[in-house]
């Protein structure tokens, strides 16, 4: 049996058969961390000893017949943007310091409470700042398909963990499309849930618009996840009222009948890759084909990067305030350069971006009262070169310059998933977003697995 190919379910049903231990799952995928993260720099921190003996503790519940939780032995691991208890916390940044965290964040309490073996933390950029995986801390995070392109970030080594199935589950947050771009350039699953259905905690300083979610290689893998993380957390007042649903169930139920509107601009994006724009077309056609009344239909929306970035540089710059003045040079010099707008942000063009954020998500609300989804592309670019910010030769200057289809959904706080829809030319991952109403988590998941199940999602083969 290749453990390499295994899937957290797959894993799960060998456990309860018998036919496999949580030590000797642990011990392969640790082997395979050894042979191919080198190449790929996907891991900030790894926990060996620690791995092991949760899958000692694990393999002895589950030959007893008592697996504490949904996720018992099975192999995961942790974005370094979240504390863990007695593990290294310094979020891709050389200005944080080493001390171990005293406490868990709540998605990694619960899925130890679930008993899952925690492998180590994956790599970010600075802060989780950018779109792509590099920090003046780890270095450079590498795509699994081609070593010379970016993985994507922030949730950089998560996505990369995913595809070579360096572990099973994998923790990644979204204040942007943090867990959305790695999906998609690494040609994974990604899946931001509504705001606050994943309890965080510490929050930073981005109000209300970061979120968290799995990285899996399969809708299933994620349902799972999400299930555990959604687990309520005293600690985050803003979540909302707890949800013990099991998201697995229900996931068969299809799309027939649902009705899904296709944006393939949002009706401002100007400059959509060829290649992603005919896989994210067929796509959505694919959908027709399974029974849901599809329709080519912008949803009226105006861009609203200008007010979200009023709220994002200005957290950057309170972040940038909290490093003292002597270690500053340590950081990205694109933090500090998107940092200083924010010093210039004034109370009244954060009540004014909050304005237009609100109505924002009333337009949005009232979209959802005519269709049950909405499927744009996820970037409108093939991953690029390591070393950059932005495609080289391509004259854009910032990377939400080649990220617009992701910022809305965090500002309204909708469920959106990536799911892998087609390659290009070049051999890399195009990804298809699929976006929900607020709350609407479970619809967003069966959608995806019903195009998972007609697409299958290919990995890389190493």
């Amino acid at each position: 049996m290749d453990i390499a190919t295994l899937t957290a379910s797959d894993i799960l049903r060998h456990y309860r058969a018998r036919k496999l231990s949580p030590v000797e799952v642990t011990r392969a995928v640790q082997a395979r961390i050894d042979a191919l993260d080198p190449a790929h720099n996907a891991f900030c921190v790894r926990a060996d000893d620690e791995a092991l003996a949760a899958a000692r503790a694990s393999e002895a519940r589950w030959m007893a017949g008592a697996p504490i939780g949904l996720v018992d032995g099975v192999p995961t691991t942790i974005k370094d943007q979240w504390p863990v208890k007695g593990w290294s916390w310094r979020m891709g940044s050389r200005t944080t310091s080493e001390a171990l965290a005293p406490d868990d964040a709540p998605a990694v309490a619960r899925l130890r409470e679930h008993g899952a073996v925690l492998l180590g933390k994956t790599t970010m950029p600075e802060f989780g700042w950018k779109g792509t995986g590099d920090s003046p801390l780890t270095g450079i995070t590498r795509n699994p398909w081609d070593l010379s392109r970016t993985s994507g970030g922030s949730s950089a080594g998560a996505g990369v963990c995913a595809a070579l199935n360096l572990g099973c589950l994998h923790h990644g947050s979204d204040g942007a499309g943090s867990v959305r771009m790695p999906a998609t350039f690494c040609g994974v699953f990604g899946f931001k849930p509504t705001y606050g259905r994943v309890p965080a905690w510490p929050y930073g300083a981005l109000p209300m618009q970061s979120h968290t979610g799995p990285l899996t290689r399969t809708v299933e893998d994620a349902a799972l996840m999400l299930s555990v993380m959604a687990r309520p957390d005293a600690r985050d007042w803003l979540a909302p009222p707890p949800d013990p649903r099991d998201y697995r169930i229900g996931l068969e139920t299809g799309v027939q009948g649902l009705r899904v509107a296709f944006s393939p601009t949002l009706g401002y994006v100007r400059d959509v890759d060829p290649a992603v724009a005919v896989a994210v077309r067929r796509a959505a056609e694919r959908f027709a084909e399974l029974g849901a009344h599809v329709e080519q239909c912008d949803p009226g929306i105006p861009d609203c990067r200008a007010a979200m970035e009023v709220f994002y540089v200005t957290n950057m710059a309170l972040t940038i305030e909290s490093v003292p003045e002597d270690r500053r040079g340590l950081m990205d010099p694109g933090y500090l350069r998107f940092g200083a707008k924010g010093d210039a942000t004034t109370g009244k063009a954060l009540l004014r971006a909050w304005r237009e954020r609100d109505a924002l998500g009333r337009a949005m609300n009232a979209f959802h009262e005519r269709f049950d989804l909405l499927l744009t592309p996820s970037i409108s670019v093939p991953a690029f070169e390591v070393g950059h910010e932005v495609p080289p030769g391509s004259g854009m200057r910032e990377w939400l310059d080649w990220s617009p289809f992701h910022f809305p959904f965090n500002f309204t706080q909708q469920p959106a998933a990536v799911a892998p829809c087609g390659f290009s030319p070049g051999g890399l991952p195009v990804g298809l977003q699929i976006v929900g109403a607020r709350y609407a988590d479970a619809l967003v998941l069966r959608a995806a697995r019903a195009f998972e199940a007609v697409a299958p999602f290919r990995m890389p083969s190493v």
